[in-house]
């Protein structure tokens, strides 16, 4: 007996909706404990607000270089034809799916004091493990690949007859640039500050490691959500719901907007 055809339907309909409760579950539970509990009365506690400015500062501080680093390598990606463009886009993606520990380590090893590069920053008076500045250098390396990847998409969606037009009137290369490439793709550099702002603010496994966990220097709020686990369950989800808020937030801002191409 052959099944009914809108059986198959209902099965994806019924596997779907397990798949979205699996994943809803665990933040709704989050959220109910937060405003049910009084958790959310933690969040004028001295610690937690102290973790919150460190990583609201870090972040900020980490964007600028993102962008330093970023829009030059975006563009390159998005407009270059060279030998190797497979190997850099690795590289690019690399701290994707990199498990936090593995670059955490990975840092440490390149820029800790017996690292490749920590002779040279210390004898120029440069000292990043456990360090704030060390927290910087992880967020940047963490949330680097989403301004790239979003920049870049928009770089490459920009018509380039456009391009092409405002350079036979005249405009020059630093102009078209300037007034054609970048504000088209303005709504897509927007979609990747916000995604590179909502992962640095999130390390955590890299953090850890390279910066460590000591309280008001290097202790983040992600940080804190751990370290509270041990003694103030509802410190903890007080934090916690502070992040799933910002997560929330900007996801929410990217696909409601123009620039939900980008995810």
């Amino acid at each position: 007996m052959s099944p009914r055809p809108g059986a198959g339907r209902v099965l994806l309909l019924l596997a779907a909706l397990m798949g979205i409760l699996f994943l809803a579950l665990p933040l709704l539970a989050l959220a109910i404990r937060a405003v049910g509990s009084g958790a959310l009365g933690e969040l004028g506690r001295g610690p937690i607000l102290q973790a919150l400015l460190l990583s609201l500062v870090t972040s900020a501080l980490a964007l600028p270089v993102v962008v330093l680093l970023g829009a030059p390598l975006a563009w390159l990606l998005a407009r270059g034809t060279f030998r190797g463009r497979a190997l850099v886009e690795t590289l690019v993606d690399l701290p994707l799916v990199l498990p936090p520990s593995v670059a955490g380590l990975a840092l440490l090893l390149a820029y800790g004091r017996r690292g490749i590069a920590g002779p040279t920053l210390e004898a120029a008076g440069i000292v990043l493990p456990f360090t704030t500045l060390a927290i910087i250098v992880v967020q940047v390396f963490v949330a680097l690949p989403f301004f790239v990847r979003a920049t870049r998409a928009g770089l490459a969606a920009v018509d380039r007859e456009l391009e092409e037009a405002a350079a036979i009137d005249g405009a020059d290369p630093a102009a078209v640039a300037r007034r054609i490439a970048l504000p088209l793709a303005a709504p897509a550099i927007a979609a990747g500050l916000l995604l590179a702002w909502a992962r640095a603010l999130g390390e955590f496994g890299a953090t850890i490691l390279f910066a460590g966990s000591l309280p008001g220097r290097t202790q983040t709020l992600p940080l804190l959500v751990y370290a509270e686990l041990q003694g103030s369950t509802d410190a903890a989800i007080a934090a916690a719901s502070i992040l799933l808020a910002a997560a929330l937030v900007v996801l929410l801002a990217v696909r409601t907007t123009r620039w939900r191409a980008i995810l």
